[in-house]
């Protein structure tokens, strides 16, 4: 799959494609719909598939401070995108200028002149250019103008849900990472650098990995969870851990309230594994929550409850990988 990060990465000799635009946070299953409908499409026809996506997310330019929860790196939707068979990963830098380019010119300039769409494929939901006022109506008759077809597809919705990031945002900020999964059609990710904790978990016999995640990340709400760990490979070399593989984890995110904590954090306990893991660029997939973050009166009480989770989390992900 080849990523373009702005027009000018478009080659000089491009044909005609099939196009498909959104943020896409997550690549959530129905995001996959579309994608898959784009793949098949350019299959079809003989030409490539275009993922077209925008960096930053639109909000925070339109609106500061109004950045939505990020449920996957940019990489990541990539990287999904790419098993999802796009040909092209295409990334738009989301500016003042282009939040104020009206509807018409954003089709002419962009999908036909750049990028020479034969077939855009978009959500029924789909809005585009400056203050959202083009929807799919407007595609389909600037697409009879101009030369191309215009798929809208209708978003999924499942037991009177609609599968959406916000949707999927809520599940994650209420700790239901259950849920989460449904919607994604796997788990929640987080990601992140290892960095320097307090080092308690270690005196207390449960050394933990503090991850240090990118700005806007998609925190689950403060409990304990069974988690999936995996080290990617990035930075410094890992020791015992094999980078790629998937090894069963507990998760405590929050304030450590029995230590009187106040910054929040997300340590990942690797069972059965004891690795230098400072520096790693590492992810954690989160499966099924245990319980709520608790104080306990005594240090006592906080190691028998670990050892409770730790057992919960190795049955529960036992059974997921059964």
């Amino acid at each position: 799959m080849q990523r373009w990060r702005g027009l000018d990465d478009v080659p000089a000799d491009w044909g005609r494609c099939v196009v498909t635009i959104g943020v896409f946070d997550g690549i959530h299953r129905g995001h996959a719909e579309l994608i898959r409908r784009a793949v098949e499409e350019a299959a079809d026809r003989g030409i490539a598939s275009v993922l077209l996506t925008f960096d930053p997310h639109p909000s925070e330019v339109i609106r500061p401070g109004s950045h939505p929860a990020q449920l996957s790196t940019l990489h990541r939707r990539a990287d999904l995108a790419e098993e999802l068979g796009i040909d092209v990963f295409c990334v738009i830098p989301f500016t003042p200028e282009v939040s104020k380019i009206p509807p018409e010119r954003f089709v002419h300039e962009i999908l036909v002149e750049r990028l020479h769409a034969a077939e855009v494929v978009v959500g029924d939901n789909f809005t585009f250019g400056h203050k959202a006022v083009g929807d799919v109506a407007m595609l389909k008759a600037l697409g009879t103008r101009f030369g191309f077809g215009v798929q809208g597809v209708s978003l999924l919705s499942e037991h009177a849900v609609t599968v959406s990031s916000t949707y999927i945002r809520s599940c994650v900020d209420a700790g239901d990472v259950a849920l989460a999964r449904e919607a994604l059609g796997r788990p929640h990710r987080v990601e992140g650098v290892v960095v320097r904790g307090e080092r308690r978990g270690r005196d207390l016999g449960y050394p933990t990995a503090n991850i240090d995640s990118p700005p806007y990340s998609a925190i689950p709400a403060d409990g304990v969870y069974a988690a999936w760990f995996t080290l990617f490979g990035y930075g410094l070399p890992g020791r015992e851990l094999e980078p790629g593989r998937q090894y069963p984890a507990a998760v405590s995110v929050g304030t450590n309230p029995t230590f009187s904590g106040r910054n929040r954090t997300v340590e990942v306990f690797v069972l059965d594994a004891d690795a230098d893991l400072y520096g790693q660029h590492v992810g954690v997939d989160f499966v099924r929550r245990l319980r709520p973050m608790r104080k306990y009166d005594t240090v006592d009480a906080l190691i028998e409850a670990m050892a409770d989770d730790v057992e919960q989390a190795r049955q529960i992900l036992a059974a997921d990988r059964a």
